[in-house]
């Protein structure tokens, strides 16, 4: 799939019912892994969080292949959601995203941060792509890329 596929555009307002599915579709297999499943929660955590000034949505076409959230800090990058829909996985599309990210953090010298659910394959993708691990709870994994210094 050429990189040229795939176009990032600003999220509404009246994306957030769309883009709520798709990040329960996303995590659906890894929530119930762990026995936390719960349709409506994943969806309200969601919507309870949509700030669509923080939220791209990504397109391959004019198909809605996924989305992802960036929140700036003060000291970081934070990539709070990057979902891909189940059909348009191992494609390279996240890759693509989290380089873009990268050449951002790159610009701003600023970290990317990131928290992934335990035993979800996102922790395996994060690691591939330089991510390191900082700190783990019950649930999550905390981890950070560092741009290189100049």
């Amino acid at each position: 799939m050429p990189e040229t596929d795939i176009r990032f555009s600003a999220a509404s307002t009246a994306d957030a019912e769309e883009l709520a599915d798709i990040r329960v579709e996303a995590m659906r297999p890894s929530l119930e892994a762990v026995g936390r499943f719960d349709r409506q929660r994943a969806k309200d955590r969601f919507l309870n969080s949509f700030n669509p000034t923080e939220t791209s949505i990504i397109r391959r076409a004019e198909e809605t292949v996924g989305f992802f959230v960036v929140r700036k800090k003060v000291d970081h990058l934070y990539l709070d959601h990057l979902y891909i829909r189940d059909r348009h996985q191992g494609m390279g599309i996240g890759r693509i995203v989290v380089d873009t990210l990268k050449n951002q953090a790159r610009d701003l010298s600023l970290p990317i941060r990131l928290m992934a659910l335990k035993g979800s394959p996102a922790n395996t993708f994060y690691l591939s792509l330089g991510f390191e691990f900082v700190s783990a709870d019950a649930f999550d994994t905390l981890y950070q890329w560092l741009p290189e210094p100049a």
